[in-house]
């Protein structure tokens, strides 16, 4: 939805199974318009896409994509975002690392991510800029050389060069953003700038870099790093490096005694990764490659930070707490400077696999909660 100041407000669809275009476009039918219903009859209803592989190949048919913009127009919904993080299968099945094959050392990734960028160009209304999300690169353990780490940069650098021809001849302003994560080729803000100078590096002086590249910001993910927001924003605007959009989540956070281990057992799961990070009382921080290894480790540490997103509307329990701090340090920034960023999307991806306790509601109920809470800070900081 449109909000004051020209940003804009949406949910993400990867929370749907949809792993083609027919699985995609019904579960916009089925769940996206009922949200939209419930929260914002009458109104413009702004769609954060998810698109698979399989997906973008299918919408890019001439014929399906004009369908599916008349029938954007029809159901008064417009897009203005999608995510490229995962590339397949993401529902229903083992995902875990696998949701960064192929990473971007392959231009398998490369041609997907060009070809979400086909379509955000077609898809976004004027006046709106467009944006697509992808991986921070790759996982950590998948880059063991130089070379990989000199593709990854390389095929980023053909893709801005994608999208700044794209939007010369659309006239449309289009950027991607990489998203830290943690175990990602980057994870943390100073990675992340360390990266965006390599870059910078090798193509200097090139204001292509600056205006079709920057980062999505997934509260979730720096607060599970141990960052605070304002640092992490300050670092990321100092260092020039445009934020293209704000992924609104929320992680667990807990102190490990032997009581709270128990009761995390429901949230191991099977399908997506949950990286863990500790915080020794003197403040140094362990990683571990998900919730299963934590939970099996000697621990001494006085916090643990999980990467679970739960509902940005689920209260404090009195054995966990949440994140959700992260994003009043992000939404009290963009209140400061509304042009900080003028694309916001909530991303609970996890509801299929959320523990019982927090999963007593329907699919849409969960969502419409979610703009609840979200409208509701955003409101209280004039921003909608």
């Amino acid at each position: 939805m449109r909000l004051n100041h020209n940003l804009n407000l949406a949910y993400c669809t990867n929370i749907h199974r949809g792993e083609n275009w027919a699985q995609t476009f019904e579960s916009l039918q089925t769940h996206t318009l009922a949200v939209r219903d419930a929260v914002a009859a009458g109104e413009p209803f702004a769609i954060g896409l998810r698109l698979s592989e399989v997906a973008s190949r299918e919408l890019s048919d001439p014929t399906t994509l004009e369908n599916f913009q008349q029938w954007l127009a029809d159901e008064h919904c417009y897009v203005f975002t999608i995510n490229g993080f995962p590339f397949g299968n993401f529902h229903g099945t083992r995902v875990k690392e696998q949701v960064y094959v192929p990473d971007w050392t392959s231009p398998e990734r490369l041609e997907y991510t060009n070809r979400l960028f086909d379509l955000i160009a077609a898809l976004v209304p004027e006046g709106v800029e467009g944006s697509v999300s992808t991986l921070p690169g790759s996982f950590k353990e998948f880059i063991t050389d130089a070379a990989q780490e000199k593709a990854i940069r390389d095929n980023l650098w053909k893709c801005v060069e994608h999208i700044a021809s794209l939007s010369e001849r659309t006239g449309k302003a289009l950027h991607l953003g990489l998203e830290p994560e943690p175990l990602g080729y980057f994870e943390t803000s100073a990675e992340t700038i360390a990266f965006f100078e390599q870059l910078r590096a090798e193509h200097p002086d090139d204001a292509r870099l600056a205006a079709h590249l920057g980062v999505n910001y997934d509260t979730c993910h720096l607060a599970v790093e141990y960052e605070e927001a304002a640092d992490a924003l300050g670092a990321f605007r100092a260092a020039g490096i445009r934020i293209s959009k704000l992924h609104l989540s929320a992680a667990l956070k807990v102190t490990p005694d032997a009581d709270t281990r128990a009761r995390l057992k429901p949230f191991e799961e099977d399908v997506y990764l949950h990286q863990v990070i500790e915080r020794q009382p003197d403040g140094t921080l362990t990683r571990h490659r998900d919730l299963d290894v934590a939970l099996a480790a000697e621990t001494n540490a006085d916090e643990w930070r999980i990467h679970f997103h739960i509902p940005l509307h689920c209260p404090d329990g009195e054995w966990f707490a949440s994140t959700r701090d992260h994003i009043d340090g992000v939404l009290d920034m963009l209140q400061t400077d509304p042009s900080l960023c003028s694309h916001l999307e909530m991303e609970t991806y996890t509801w299929e696999v959320l523990p019982a306790e927090m999963k007593n509601l329907t699919v849409v109920e969960q969502l419409v909660n979610e703009y609840d809470w979200t409208l509701a800070q955003l409101r209280a900081r004039k921003l909608a």
